[in-house]
């Protein structure tokens, strides 16, 4: 099957912005829960895409890759980000335990989406035959994003939440050291995707999580792949 570049926008439209919002909102609402009402006071605890969405992150960012992927005639990782939620670190209970758990609350909302996503796919075979191919390239999109953003964000690199999960756990010194790292970070993984090493990080992470996906609604992950190949090619 090969997908037009307006019927990939309007598959990957709606998957990319709950992944990359409600991966924003997750941050917030673990920052309140562990005493920080930063974002809570900012309104940014929401499921509503509106207050998470960056217009060059959210929109700009993802269609540019679509549009470039889609002219090269090749499949690529798509990724994008929010405006960031605010968490003032200082507020937290136990700061630097409870860094973790707002740090991993934005993977583990991707992991949740990916997973609700696969059930989209297996929901489909049941469904009418007009709905049924639409729900399931919708599907394997919302799978492929959240576990392209999982991945990404835990790349052990200040100021993504692999960096901050890393501080957390990191004995005073080695997480002082990292910590310093994050005024950088942003240009050392641009760096790494100039040199088009990153995928070798997230690649195997993202297949990991695909078969996590297949194998919790009994689907042969060869399936749910080829699915997800299909909505990148």
């Amino acid at each position: 099957m090969d997908l037009n570049l307006i019927q990939k926008i309007t598959i990957f439209a709606l998957p990319v912005i709950f992944a990359i919002t409600l991966h924003e909102a997750a941050h917030g609402y673990a920052a309140r829960r562990f005493g920080d009402h930063t974002a809570e006071r900012e309104g940014r605890i929401s499921l509503n895409p509106l207050r998470h969405i960056d217009p060059v992150g959210t929109i700009l960012v993802p269609l540019v890759i679509l549009v470039m992927s889609k002219l090269a005639g090749a499949g690529g990782i798509l990724f994008g980000w929010a405006k960031p939620v605010p968490v003032n670190f200082r507020n937290l209970r136990h700061p630097k335990q409870d860094m973790l758990w707002v740090a991993a609350a934005g993977p583990g909302a991707n992991l949740l989406m990916a997973l609700l996503w696969t059930g989209v796919v297996k929901l489909a075979f049941v469904m009418p035959e007009f709905l049924r191919i639409p729900m399931i390239l919708m599907g394997a999109a919302g799978v492929f994003i959240n576990a392209v953003l999982m991945a990404l964000n835990l790349i052990p690199l200040p100021p993504l939440d692999g960096g901050r999960i890393a501080v957390s756990l990191l004995p005073p010194g080695p997480a002082m050291a990292l910590a310093r790292v994050e005024p950088y970070g942003i240009f050392i993984l641009l760096g790494l995707m100039f040199l088009d090493v990153l995928g070798y990080f997230m690649w195997p992470l993202i297949d990991g999580l695909v078969q996590l996906c297949a194998f919790v609604f009994a689907m042969q992950p060869q399936e749910l792949l080829a699915y997800v190949l299909i909505v990148l090619n």
